[in-house]
């Protein structure tokens, strides 16, 4: 059709576990560009739902390890196209009933370990909200991943009950890590699903915010708004 840019690069649906892991994140970053996935001549993962979150619950999990040899750039570039479904439609497989329930909710709970392994020791503890200096450009990603992440609360489908919940507890425990970009992270979730679960998020952030005797007056009150949902 005129006007439209056909797609000239493969489809990718049978690669191994370590050839995945290298298509997503074994690319050279170039701030002066649009990233590697954006280029209509890139290939595109199209494997099947299930076997797409058993490797992003296999990645998450073993992140520490298998991250190892990526810069912090690099990580932020692959991360950003596994989560936003305007890169990738990997994410999408955790709202696919075709996949098992407990598959997918490991999925989810692998997340807490990106979290510990991944951006707890390597973001820079600034906030993004203020735009805080030095930042890492893996801040970028952790600052944004439940904003960019296509699951939302869905309070009036029984169906997703388990899979919110879950959400929400993974946001949680990551309030509960020292680094103030993952606190900033959980925050920033929390404050696009208080619109959902008002009562629940409001008692996450103040059971967060009850024993912090030192939190740093910034992010005390991005967690204040977080709470009432007034959060970009």
């Amino acid at each position: 059709m005129a006007g439209m840019v056909a797609n000239m690069g493969q489809i990718l649906s049978a690669l191994s576990f370590d050839e995945w892991l290298a298509f997503v994140f074994d690319h050279p970053v170039d701030e002066s560009r649009l990233e590697w996935y954006f280029d209509p001549d890139s290939d595109w993962w199209d494997g099947l739902p299930r076997t797409t979150i058993s490797y992003l619950a296999r990645a998450f999990e073993n992140a520490a390890t298998l991250f190892e040899p990526y810069s912090d750039a690099q990580l932020n570039q692959g991360l950003w196209y596994l989560a936003s479904n305007a890169c990738s439609n990997h994410m999408l497989a955790l709202l696919d009933e075709s996949v098992p329930w407990p598959e997918r909710q490991r999925c989810l709970r692998a997340m807490s370990a990106l979290y510990q392994q991944i951006f707890n020791p390597r973001c820079t503890p600034t906030l993004g909200h203020l735009d805080e200096q030095p930042s890492n450009p893996l801040n970028r990603v952790c600052y944004m991943w439940w904003d960019i992440l296509p699951v939302y609360g869905r309070p009036n489908l029984p169906a997703r009950g388990a899979l919110d919940q879950e959400c929400l507890q993974v946001m949680a425990a990551t309030l509960a890590l020292p680094n103030e970009a993952c606190q900033e992270s959980a925050l920033h979730g929390l404050g696009h699903w208080a619109i959902y679960y008002p009562e629940p998020v409001a008692a996450i952030i103040n059971a967060y915010l009850e024993p912090q005797v030192e939190i740093r007056a910034p992010l005390q009150q991005y967690a204040l708004a977080a709470r009432s949902g007034a959060v970009l």
